[in-house]
């Protein structure tokens, strides 16, 4: 799993946040999209990584910014009662 997070712009409230990811989840095969406007970031975490250039035209396409990409395994935090 391929955790990507996305520095964008322009997100101002809520809605903004439902339009990125909507858009990211009808362009892509992921498996969970969370955005933040207060944070202007977008996290998704997907099977494969997520082609960058591509990512940018779904970005652009709904009126906002990509401002840059980072990519991290992504590892799954398990719940129990005894780790912690």
């Amino acid at each position: 799993m391929i955790k990507t997070t996305l520095a964008i712009e322009g997100m101002a409230c809520s809605m903004c946040e439902a339009h990125i990811n909507d858009a990211i989840r009808n362009a892509f095969p992921v498996q969970k999209v969370t955005s933040s406007h207060t944070k202007a970031q977008t996290e998704v975490i997907s099977k494969e990584p997520l082609d960058e250039n591509a990512l940018k035209q779904v970005i652009d396409a709904t009126g906002y910014t990509l401002k840059g990409v980072s990519t991290e395994p992504y590892q799954k935090k398990g719940f129990s009662l005894f780790g912690r």
